[in-house]
């Protein structure tokens, strides 16, 4: 009889102990575990990781935001564009209208070809079959599209670069948390998970904001990466066909 009220005496004690320990983390959980208190609590390193990560997270949408909207404009005027070219206009006409200031990386190309074509054939006596006209329109046209798309790529790096990376900057920001928190365990002396729960907690936060920085970074990084080669190959096929008609006028003035 003995034995037995010290067995329920031991089960009572580990019930109550078990009720205590739920009853603090669930005190811990509703006053100590928000999104702000984890970063007030968290330590020094932990904190600047989240900070570093938060703040390239606002420069990765600022990015995103200012290439999508060019992306649209572009592709816009070079529809217009190629519509007024292969109307059968004058391309005098449309030199002069779009090419001599161009304000798209279209109308720039154009009036690369079209500006170096006509200061050739004011050259005195050349042949503007043989006389390496041809050579020059086309690399005019090249280091025209290569410096549109230079520009239309410009911080696109920057968005390149956090995608890959964020997720292991908040991995460390993570394994430096836990470690942190263990040390603190050791110095409490305390297994209880009311102690155990913000420290883990606060760590792993850090990985979520990387993986919440790196998720969209990777996403628009592939979907702008591939509108900006459409649209390079858009003013290399443009480029193409104008030099075939620029060879073509050549040839019937030689």
């Amino acid at each position: 009889m003995f034995v037995f009220e010290r067995t329920l005496e031991g089960v009572q004690e580990a019930f109550l102990d078990q009720a205590v320990n739920a009853a603090n983390l669930g005190a811990a959980a509703a006053g100590g575990l928000s999104l702000w208190s984890l970063f007030l609590q968290a330590a020094i390193v932990v904190k600047l990781v989240m900070m570093g990560l938060v703040v390239s997270s606002v420069i990765v949408w600022a990015i995103i935001f200012d290439k999508i909207v060019p992306i649209r404009r572009v592709n816009r005027q070079a529809s217009d564009f190629e519509e007024r070219f292969w109307a059968g206009g004058s391309l005098e006409d449309l030199y002069e209208s779009d090419g001599a200031k161009p304000i798209h990386p279209m109308a720039a190309v154009f009036g690369a070809a079209m500006g170096e074509w006509r200061r050739s054939s004011r050259i005195t006596g050349i042949d503007l079959v043989h006389g390496g006209v041809q050579d020059r329109v086309n690399r005019a046209m090249s280091i025209t599209i290569t410096r549109e798309m230079d520009r239309l790529n410009r911080w696109l790096i920057f968005v390149a670069t956090i995608g890959p990376v964020a997720p292991f900057i908040g991995l460390f920001g993570t394994v430096w948390g836990i470690m942190h928190a263990f040390g603190s365990i050791a110095a409490m002396h305390n297994t209880n998970l009311s102690v155990v729960a913000p420290g883990i907690s606060e760590a792993l936060f850090a990985t979520a904001i990387g993986l919440v920085t790196a998720i969209p970074a990777v996403i628009a990084y592939n979907v702008i990466g591939n509108s900006l080669g459409v649209f390079e190959d858009r003013l290399d096929a443009f480029g193409t066909e104008f030099a075939a008609i620029l060879s073509r006028q050549s040839e019937e003035r030689g």
